[in-house]
C-alpha cells in the first residue's frame, strides 16, 4: 500500500507547489462576514490558501468553544489518516464586542486553546467603513451601519467586494493607525477598533488561489 504524504514527505521531494495551508474562520455574524471572508478569497488571487467559514453564528463563548472543537477534531483525523493536510494550520475567531456576557471568558479560552481573534468594537462592518474614512469618536453600531450606506448606496448585509479591494490598502493604513492611536491613550479593544485586517493580512502572507467550504 501507497504511504500517506505529509508536509516534510512532500517538501522533502521538492514539490512544484508549497503545502495548501488551511484556516479555519468562525464567525459569529451568519451573512456579512462568511460573504467578506469567501469573496475576499476569490478575488484576492492569493495562492494555496483553504479558509473554511463556519456559519453557525452565536455568542463569542459559543464562537470560540466551536472553534477549539473544530480544531481538536481536525487533528485528531489528520493523526488518525496519517496526513497534516486534515490539521487547520491556523484558527481564528470573528465576533463583535457589543453587549455579550462572558467575553472576558471567551478571549481567555481562545488563548489557551491557541485561537486567534479577530475582534470589532462595536461592530464588523467598522472595517467596511474604515475603507472610506477615519474613525476615532465613540460610535454605536447603528451609526457604523448608517455611515456605511452613506459611502455604499444600498448597503445592507452584503459588502461590495470590487469596490473594497480597491480601497484596501487604505482600510489597512486607517485600522493600523487606529490601533496605534488607542494602544498609545492606554486602551485595548475599545470602541472604536477592529482586528479584522489581522487576519486578512494573514490570508494574504500565507498566499494562494483561496479554496473555501463551508462547515455546519
Amino acid at each position: 500500500m501507497g504511504q500517506k504524504r505529509t508536509r516534510d514527505s512532500l517538501q522533502r521531494r521538492k514539490p512544484r507547489l508549497s503545502p495548501r495551508a488551511r484556516i479555519l474562520i468562525v464567525c459569529e455574524g451568519q451573512v456579512t462576514e462568511p460573504i467578506y471572508f469567501k469573496d475576499l478569497g476569490r478575488q484576492a488571487r492569493v495562492r494555496l490558501i483553504e479558509v473554511v467559514v463556519n456559519e453557525e453564528g452565536g455568542v463569542p463563548k459559543t464562537i470560540v468553544e466551536r472553534a477549539v472543537q473544530l480544531k481538536k477534531s481536525a487533528r485528531r483525523t489528520a493523526k488518525r489518516l496519517l496526513d497534516d493536510f486534515l490539521d487547520f494550520d491556523e484558527v481564528w475567531c470573528v465576533f463583535d464586542v457589543d453587549e455579550h456576557p462572558n467575553l472576558p471568558h471567551a478571549i481567555q479560552q481562545a488563548n489557551a486553546n491557541g485561537v486567534n481573534l479577530a475582534i470589532s468594537n462595536p461592530c464588523f462592518e467598522l472595517w467596511i467603513l474604515l475603507h472610506f474614512q477615519d474613525q476615532r469618536a465613540h460610535v454605536d453600531r447603528a451609526r457604523v451601519q448608517a455611515d456605511c450606506r452613506r459611502h455604499i448606496p444600498n448597503y445592507r448585509k452584503t459588502p461590495p467586494m470590487l469596490e473594497l479591494n480597491a480601497r484596501y490598502d487604505q482600510a489597512l493604513t486607517r485600522a493600523i493607525a487606529l490601533e496605534k492611536w488607542q494602544s498609545e491613550q492606554g486602551r485595548f479593544r475599545e470602541n472604536p477598533s477592529t482586528e479584522v485586517h489581522r487576519l486578512t493580512e494573514q490570508i494574504k502572507k500565507l498566499g494562494g488561489t483561496a479554496a473555501f467550504q463551508n462547515v455546519r
